[in-house]
C-alpha cells in the first residue's frame, strides 16, 4: 500500500495530506494570511507617518507656518520632533531647531540642543554636523579652549567629511588669534592639499599668513647655504677655505 501510495502522482499526494490535515491547514494558511496583513498594515502606516512628518517639516523650513509660529522657528521644529517621534523627520528637526536658536543667538540654547541630538540619535548619519555645531557654539561665545577641543575631536573622528575643511578653516582662525601662526598655516595647508573645492580659499589665507609671519629658513637649509670668507682674507685658490692669517 505505502509503496502504491509513493507512485501516486505528487499533487494527488499533497491533496491526500490536505484532506487528512485540513483543518490544521486552514489554521495555518489563516494565520499565514493574517501575519501578512499585519506587516503591511504596519509598513503602511510607517510610510503614513514619515510622509506627514515631512510635509510638517517642510512646512516649518517653508515658512507656511502663522506669524506667531514663524517668530519662534525653534519651537515650531521641535513641535514636529515631538509629534513625529522615531521618525526620520524628526531627527532632522531637532538639528534645525538647534541650527534656529543658532542663527537667533541663542548659543548656549543652541549648544543643549546640538548635545541632546548627540545623546538621542547617536546613530544618526548627521551625527558629525552636531558636532560641528557644539564646537562652533562654543566658539561664538569665546570659550576658545573647548572651541580648539572640539573643532580637534571633530576632525579625528569624521576625516574625509564635507564638513571638515569648514572646521578646519575655523580652528585655523583659533590658532591665529592665539598667535600660532605654524599650528594655522598646517591646517590650512591640509585643505589646500585634499580639497578641491575649499583648496583656492586655504590658499589665500596661507599667502596672508606667511605675509604676516614669513616661514622660519629649516635648519638644513641653513646648513647647505654657502658661506663668505671673511672680510680682508682672501680665499686659497682652487679652495673654498679661507686662508689662515698670519700673525706677526
Amino acid at each position: 500500500m505505502q509503496a502504491k501510495a509513493a507512485q501516486l502522482p505528487l499533487s494527488d499526494r499533497l491533496l491526500g495530506w490536505f484532506e487528512t490535515n485540513k483543518k490544521a491547514a486552514l489554521w495555518g494558511g489563516a494565520a499565514i494570511i493574517l501575519a501578512g496583513l499585519v506587516i503591511g498594515f504596519f509598513n503602511w502606516q510607517h510610510e503614513q507617518k514619515e510622509l506627514a512628518a515631512s510635509e510638517a517639516l517642510s512646512r516649518v523650513a517653508s515658512g507656511q507656518l502663522g506669524q506667531a509660529q514663524r517668530s519662534d522657528m525653534a519651537q515650531a521644529y521641535l513641535k514636529v520632533e515631538a509629534t513625529y517621534p522615531n521618525s526620520s523627520a524628526a531627527a532632522r528637526a531637532s538639528l534645525l531647531a538647534a541650527g534656529s536658536f543658532f542663527v537667533a543667538g541663542n548659543y548656549s540654547e543652541a549648544q543643549a540642543e546640538f548635545e541632546r541630538f548627540i545623546r538621542d540619535y547617536h546613530d544618526n548619519p548627521l551625527l558629525g554636523e552636531a558636532q560641528l555645531g557644539v564646537a562652533t557654539c562654543l566658539d561664538a561665545e569665546g570659550k576658545t579652549d573647548p572651541a580648539i577641543a572640539a573643532y580637534k575631536d571633530l576632525i579625528a573622528r569624521h576625516t574625509g567629511e564635507a564638513f571638515i575643511p569648514q572646521a578646519k578653516f575655523s580652528l585655523a582662525r583659533l590658532y591665529m588669534a592665539q598667535n600660532k601662526p605654524d599650528q594655522a598655516r598646517d591646517l590650512l595647508e591640509e585643505v589646500e592639499r585634499t580639497d578641491p573645492f575649499y583648496g583656492p580659499e586655504a590658499g589665500m589665507r596661507i599667502e596672508e599668513i606667511n605675509a604676516k609671519f614669513p616661514k622660519a629658513a629649516s635648519p638644513a637649509a641653513s646648513l647647505t647655504a654657502p658661506v663668505s670668507p671673511a672680510v680682508g682674507i682672501p680665499p686659497i685658490s682652487g679652495s673654498n677655505v679661507p686662508a689662515r692669517s698670519e700673525t706677526k
